[in-house]
């Protein structure tokens, strides 16, 4: 049997990756919260006809990257390439119409069959917020500013740079459109196969394609900027004057299109040069017609995706968790009173390592490996006296201490562990 791997495009979270990993779902959500979003969560899997509507079937996600697969009841179903479309399909499917504006977060997996590359794999993880039901432009802002406020807090705002653009409204989209077939079908031969199969049925898709002799030919099409109406004009300013009041630094660039088809209005993007080509960290913009389009009311919508293992290659480690005490015993009474104390002291909110064998420096050597603060050791001297021996397995100090009074104790040396912290922060 050959040595055991995981599936190409998929890697395990070992337990120094998992705290890092959690450390940006966690900063994301308190962040969102202070924003007043709340947290939902839909299925990994939908029917595929979802994605195809909502994404749409000239995209690459849907026409080459999505896991499709037919179940026993013959029903097509897709593992969800992104989030956005499942939370609308829950918006509609539930008959959230009467809770607008609706602000959420979520978190989770999404999966797309494509070459795996740095900070990209065939199964990954997004953060996500959306905001329906809400179509003015100091939304847009508020949207924006919720990402800068997660890359500030991870500490990576400075190495990033937001970009915006705007898409249009359907009538400026429309004008722009007929340009943009015009330009193209001059220029047919030599567009790539697939930038022709869009020609008819979105041409603007053809303004993202990664193909250099597309690129060529992008260089001289019209810019959308040139073709934008009164309103979609009024629209972007709006938006840019919110993220001047909000002291948010940012770029205009007329070139950026995102990857779906849903997307109207603000177009936005956070990108580094820390990541080599996969530069974007969260990206997102609003898409008005979303919902409308997968067969719900007309309802507003806006939000970004974030890349949870391109943040963690950029983020700092968290902090440490809260480091464990040991507790050491010997002997056979030693260990049954260990168990009870383990018991009360994991519920008092500390973290227990209990070790199941060996001798007192085998044990103590295993609690030095955990990075414990302190052991706690008792025999049968110990325990005919009600007292233990703690040990700061920092200073190697240790004394006697009232098994009834450890915990006050312990509470005690950790308060002055963080008085010394915070004075060696200061100096």
């Amino acid at each position: 049997m050959s040595k055991l791997q995981p599936v190409r495009g998929t890697h395990d979270l070992l337990p120094a990756d998992q705290a890092i990993f959690a450390h940006v779902v966690e900063t994301a959500r308190a962040v969102a919260h202070t924003y007043g979003y709340r947290e939902v969560a839909t299925p990994i899997f939908e029917f595929t006809e979802l994605f195809a509507r909502g994404i749409g079937e000239t995209t690459d996600v849907v026409s080459k990257e999505m896991y499709s697969f037919e179940d026993r009841g013959g029903e097509s179903l897709t593992l969800r390439p992104e989030l956005t479309a499942g939370i609308c399909r829950a918006f509609v499917s539930n008959g959230l119409t009467n809770e607008l504006p609706l602000k959420l977060f979520t978190a989770g997996a999404a999966f797309r069959y494509e070459r795996p590359q740095k900070g990209r794999q065939r199964q990954f993880h997004q953060i996500d917020v959306e905001v329906l039901g809400a179509p003015e432009p100091e939304c847009d802002v508020e949207v924006i500013s919720v990402a800068a406020d997660v890359l500030e807090r991870l500490e990576i705002l400075a190495r990033c740079e937001l970009r915006v653009n705007s898409l249009g409204d359907p009538e400026s989209r429309a004008a722009y459109r007929k340009v943009l077939v015009d330009y193209y079908t001059a220029h047919r031969g030599r567009l790539s196969e697939d930038s022709i199969r869009r020609l008819d049925r979105n041409p603007m898709r053809i303004l993202d394609s990664k193909d250099e002799g597309d690129r060529a030919v992008n260089a001289g099409a019209p810019s959308l900027a040139d073709h934008l109406n009164a309103a979609s004009t009024e629209f972007f300013d709006a938006v840019r004057r919110g993220l001047d009041a909000s002291g948010i630094a940012y770029k205009v660039d007329r070139s950026l299109v995102r990857g779906l088809d849903y997307y109207t209005h603000t177009a936005f993007e956070f990108v580094t040069e820390h990541l080599g080509a996969q530069g974007t960290v969260i990206g997102g913009g609003r898409y008005d017609g979303l919902i409308e389009q997968i067969g719900g009311p007309p309802t507003a919508g806006i939000g970004w995706a974030g890349g949870i293992e391109r943040l963690m290659m950029l983020a700092n480690a968290p902090p440490p968790d809260d480091r464990p005490i040991a507790i050491v015993p010997l002997g056979e009474a030693a260990e049954r009173q260990a168990l009870k104390l383990a018991r009360e002291m994991r519920a008092g909110g500390l973290a227990i390592e209990l070790a199941y064998k060996g001798n007192m420096k085998r044990r103590l050597q295993r609690a030095n490996k955990l990075q414990a603060s302190h052991a706690v050791i008792m025999g049968d001297a110990e325990l005919a006296k009600g007292v233990v021996a703690l040990k700061n397995l920092d200073s190697g100090e240790q004394r006697e201490v009232a098994l009834d009074e450890l915990v006050d104790e312990l509470e005690v040396e950790a308060m002055a562990s963080l008085s010394d912290l915070l004075g060696d922060v200061r100096d």
